[in-house]
């Protein structure tokens, strides 16, 4: 397993993360993996256009519309 180590962390920012994991019983290290595996999961905003352009063209259709990106994007943030 890799090891990532982050310099510079405001006070306040390391003092709430450290409040946060310890009102979940989890050591500031356990709790930060955690955070970095869920962002880990969350696709990219190109991720997520990209699997929709291949929907598209699975489902011939030639064009996607600003509204339907916003509300591709918007849906997957609410699945989450």
């Amino acid at each position: 397993m890799a090891t990532i180590q982050i310099r510079h962390v405001p006070s306040d920012v390391h003092t709430k993360l450290r409040v946060r994991a310890a009102s979940g019983g989890q050591s500031l290290q356990q709790y930060m993996l955690d955070v970095i595996l869920k962002h880990a999961d969350l696709p990219t905003a190109e991720e997520l256009l990209a699997r929709r352009r291949a929907q598209a063209l699975a489902l011939g259709e030639t064009d996607l519309d600003p509204e339907m990106i916003v509300e591709i994007i918007r849906a997957d943030r609410e699945s989450h």
